[in-house]
């Protein structure tokens, strides 16, 4: 039963995940770029969840393997070719083995102490890209390409112009159909598929992990590890395992986002970004497996549509109220969109985690149960 439950829960994930651009087409969010973004940070959230959601170890330094997994990306476009497989490959790699280490030292401790540790690890990170090792990050200006990089695999490309990343041929950039499908304008481009790609891969090793012994035993650790220990189980092999395996995640991510922009800068090696993917996992469902890609689409679909709203926005929505009315509206709600959209953020976090404590999909979950009336039936069995 559960296994024919996780192929049509894979089926229904794949067909939205492709179908994505005639979805989001309504909302405005159907340009390939903020697409990318949905499938990349949705991929992070999957790879943080193996952790958090399966072992309870909260973790706030996994900015530091999205931006070792860039670094990696961006290196491999300088040296080697533009061709993103290998850029990948070097990201999932170098990110796998930083976590290696990272955990290895921060798992001598849990709880509290494990999150601390975690941050300050990150945070050092920040600090050695940002400032140490310049000659390997470019430090505050970030690692970029150059006409004379030596790309060893690649010709040159053409003279004042820098090269396209690609997949054998097939540039991130390039759109490759663009339809108008029910008066919308659609842009389907060979970025996004790849993104996408990788997500459904990410969506169904996640699949196999929580269905498999080794994910019950994680799930063991979270429920009690203390009894485990009595028993005589180690469980440290278990949560590195974890660890490394969402670092390795977190990079793929990184090697995207470099892929698709091939950019490396520090900035995604700063806490913050580490906190976003909690509220992602935490908004969407900690511990569930569609979860923490509902939460990381929500969040940056809100981030995209608050933050580009200011105060001319705002008086067009308000332009029918009488002028005084309309300026007090204006200054109510300005500090929660544009640079304040953080604010709404937290408030709809707020909401949720008060609300629903186990996130959009709990929310979700409620709604089925009152449609199908499955809380009535359960309620009149009880009264029985």
């Amino acid at each position: 039963m559960t296994l024919m439950r996780d192929r049509t829960l894979l089926i229904i994930f794949t067909l939205f995940v492709l179908a994505a651009p005639l979805i989001f087409a309504p909302t405005g969010a159907a340009y390939p770029d903020l697409l990318q973004r949905f499938a990349i940070y949705g991929i992070f959230a999957i790879g943080f969840n193996i952790l958090f959601g399966l072992t309870g170890y909260l973790s706030f330094g996994h900015a530091a393997f999205l931006g070792v997994g860039s670094y990696a990306a961006v290196w491999m476009f300088k040296l080697l070719s533009m061709n993103i497989l290998p850029a990948l490959l070097l990201s999932v790699l170098i990110a796998g083995l930083f976590s290696l280490v990272v955990g290895y030292i921060s798992l001598r401790r849990s709880g509290i102490y494990f999150s601390i540790l975690t941050l300050a690890l990150a945070q050092m990170s920040y600090v050695l890209a940002y400032s140490v090792l310049t000659p390997l990050t470019n430090g505050e200006t970030g690692l970029q390409l150059r006409l004379d990089d030596p790309r060893i695999l690649d010709a040159a490309g053409p003279e004042g112009f820098l090269p396209s990343t690609n997949l054998f041929g097939l540039e991130m950039r390039e759109v490759f159909w663009s339809p108008t499908v029910f008066g919308y304008d659609l842009q389907f481009n060979w970025g996004y598929y790849v993104s996408a790609v990788m997500l459904i891969l990410s969506f169904w090793i996640s699949i196999r992990i929580f269905r498999s012994p080794f994910g019950l035993m994680l799930r063991a650790i979270k429920t009690n590890q203390t009894r485990l220990k009595y028993t005589g189980v180690s469980t440290r092999p278990y949560t590195l395992a974890a660890f490394v395996i969402s670092g390795m995640f977190a990079g793929l991510a990184g090697g995207l986002l470099a892929s698709m922009d091939p950019l490396a800068g520090a900035e995604r090696m700063q806490w913050t970004v580490g906190g976003e993917v909690v509220l992602m996992v935490v908004l969407g469902g900690m511990g569930t497996l569609i979860g923490p890609v509902l939460g990381a689409v929500f969040i940056k679909y809100f981030e995209n549509i608050f933050s580009k709203i200011n105060d001319s926005v705002l008086q067009g929505w308000f332009a029918f109220m009488p002028g005084w009315l309309d300026n007090f509206f204006v200054t109510i709600v300005s500090p929660f969109v544009g640079k304040g959209w953080g604010l709404t953020l937290g408030a709809l976090f707020m909401i949720v985690v008060i609300f629903l404590p186990g996130g959009l999909v709990d929310g979700a979950k409620r709604i089925g149960r009152k449609i199908t009336g499955a809380d009535r039936r359960a309620a009149k069995v009880e009264s029985k």
